[in-house]
């Protein structure tokens, strides 16, 4: 049997080339993305049978039921996923643009870069109330300016006739480092309160997730998500390296540039509503190419379903193994990541 199906639409105007193996394995992911979500918007204080959530979500539900999971679980699990996705296939590109497997966003300092953009913009535009005096529909483009800014900085710094993957991954430590300590210093001068709150969100964690912040988040990681699908062409060449991709036509350090806004902007967007949700960013994409190669047509859309499981589950856990308590999701995934770091960084000691 041939690894690859052939499916032409519209009379044979239009032909799409499918691997079967890739086919299988965003259709299983997304089998499992779906149970993952199904329980965990019936698990909580309230346990809410599988099927009913089923109901619920067909608009068939009874009352009480439909009330806890529309008002109160399904907001906070949508943005889970949401942002699993967008942390995913921005780590899954930047691991593409520098031919690097220890790039990802955190490692780079860019989550680190929109943290500070967003604890700014809360500490300027809170008022005695703790209330913002702004609408927070601008919180995202906070974080976008603060991630693209460290991106560009450390992309810049990086560079010396070209830019070495080693010296970008060290430079962006170096970074990262720098904005955990402009963040520590906005959260000690500011009002306690708001110092609190500030640490539960860099941690990493959907909670007092709303309607608002879905109707703001998912619209805009749809268009990302879908320039990032299309730029897919892109990655495969820069994986080439400069000189072959070049011999390609291909403008690389115009198009590399793209990538990185492309990148810090689905980063940004994911910050400004769960934080610093760390190392996702590095580890679906890793998982990804174990199990569908390095070819980008088929490793964004698998890294994005293992992202968005991976923090539906660190979510789930978080609010019901230590309940009453509410651990943030990050401290989940940097409790895997960290150590997958370590052993990628040891990995590749001699490369």
């Amino acid at each position: 049997m041939s690894k690859y199906k052939n499916l032409r639409l519209f009379n044979g105007k239009m032909s799409l080339l499918i691997d079967r193996k890739a086919a299988f394995i965003y259709t299983t992911l997304a089998i499992i993305a779906f149970v993952v979500f199904v329980i965990s918007t019936g698990l909580g204080e309230m346990k809410i049978n599988p099927l009913t959530v089923v109901k619920v979500l067909l608009g068939l539900g009874p009352e009480m039921e439909t009330l806890v999971i529309t008002s109160f679980r399904l907001p906070r699990i949508i943005v889970a996923l949401t942002v699993g996705i967008s942390l995913a296939i921005a780590g899954a590109i930047l691991q593409g643009m520098v031919r690097n497997p220890l790039a990802s966003p955190e490692v780079l300092g860019i989550s680190g870069g929109a943290a500070v953009a967003v604890v700014g913009f809360m500490s300027i535009f809170s008022d005695q109330n703790h209330s913002l005096t702004v609408s927070i529909a601008w919180l995202p483009l906070a974080a976008f300016i603060g991630a693209s800014v460290v991106g560009v900085l450390v992309y810049f710094l990086s560079w010396k006739n070209g830019v070495s993957p080693i010296r970008l991954v060290l430079i962006g430590i170096g970074i990262s480092s720098l904005m955990q300590a402009f963040t520590t210093f906005l959260m000690v001068t500011g009002p306690i309160y708001q110092a609190s709150q500030a640490n539960i969100w860099i941690t990493g964690s959907v909670y007092g997730s709303n309607w608002t912040n879905v109707v703001i988040l998912v619209p805009g990681a749809v268009i990302l998500i879908i320039l990032a699908i299309l730029a897919t062409r892109l990655l495969n060449i820069q994986e080439l390296g400069d000189d072959v991709a070049t011999g390609l036509g291909d403008n690389v350090q115009k198009h590399r540039f793209l990538l990185l806004m492309l990148s810090t902007a689905l980063i940004g967007i994911s910050v400004a509503f769960a934080g610093t949700i760390g190392f996702v960013g590095l580890m679906a994409p890793h998982m990804a190419r174990r199990l569908v190669g390095s070819s980008f047509e088929a490793l964004i859309p698998t890294s994005a379903f293992i992202g968005g499981i991976l923090v539906m589950l660190a979510d789930l856990i978080g609010r019901t193994v230590f309940s009453p308590l509410e651990v943030p999701a990050g401290v989940f995934t940097a409790g895997i990541g960290a150590p997958y770091f370590i052993y990628l960084l040891f990995k590749t000691k001699n490369s």
